[in-house]
């Protein structure tokens, strides 16, 4: 049985975590990037699917072509980060899935030859992905910088040539500034956001 996490690792998970916008000159490693996936690629998704696909953006070309196609408010964010993350979702996912689900690989190939159910799973999968890769990056002692605003096309043609990655979002990392973060907004409460049945 697992235990609770103290307080402290929750804080620094979810209570006291917050979204970057500025960030310090610390650099952030190829092994600590491959820390965070072997740490995220644990999370759980549909039928082990794993469908998401990660551009790890840290040269200067990369981060000036990924900037250009960003908003202008999220410009100086891709810019000034050590790394962003693209984070895609393939959808040829299903052809992965022999290696990822020996036991019923080739059968699930073929329930996802529906376009529409292998391009929702794919999503809501690559998704959930993403999200942990926020959160094993907070476990590791690094801050993000989740971001939607930039043009998805251009990404995908740029960073995806040649597949069917199609773009999701993007996330900074790295050691934030505390003085670039906005102030804490406001979050639901239990009975506003949902209810027992």
């Amino acid at each position: 049985m697992s235990s609770k996490l103290l307080d402290p690792a929750l804080d620094q998970l979810f209570r006291t975590a917050r979204s970057q916008n500025g960030w310090s000159d610390d650099p952030v490693s190829e092994h600590q990037i491959r820390e965070l996936y072997e740490l995220l690629k644990w999370g759980p998704t549909s039928a082990n699917c794993c469908p998401a696909r990660f551009v790890w953006v840290r040269s200067p070309e990369g981060k000036a072509k990924l900037a250009a196609m960003a908003m202008d408010a999220n410009k100086p964010k891709v810019l000034s980060a050590p790394v962003t993350a693209i984070v895609g979702y393939d959808l040829d996912f299903p052809d992965t899935l022999p290696k990822l689900f020996p036991a019923r690989g080739e059968m699930m190939k073929g329930f996802f030859q529906d376009e529409t159910l292998a391009a929702t799973t794919a999503f809501r999968n690559g998704s959930l992905q993403g999200a942990y890769l926020i959160l094993a990056a907070r476990a590791l002692g690094l801050d993000c910088g989740p971001m939607s605003g930039f043009d998805h096309a251009s990404v995908d043609q740029e960073f995806f040539a040649g597949t069917r990655i199609k773009s999701n979002f993007i996330c900074s990392l790295g050691h934030g500034l505390s003085d670039k973060t906005f102030p804490r907004n406001p979050r639901f409460t239990f009975e506003e956001a949902g209810r027992f049945a």
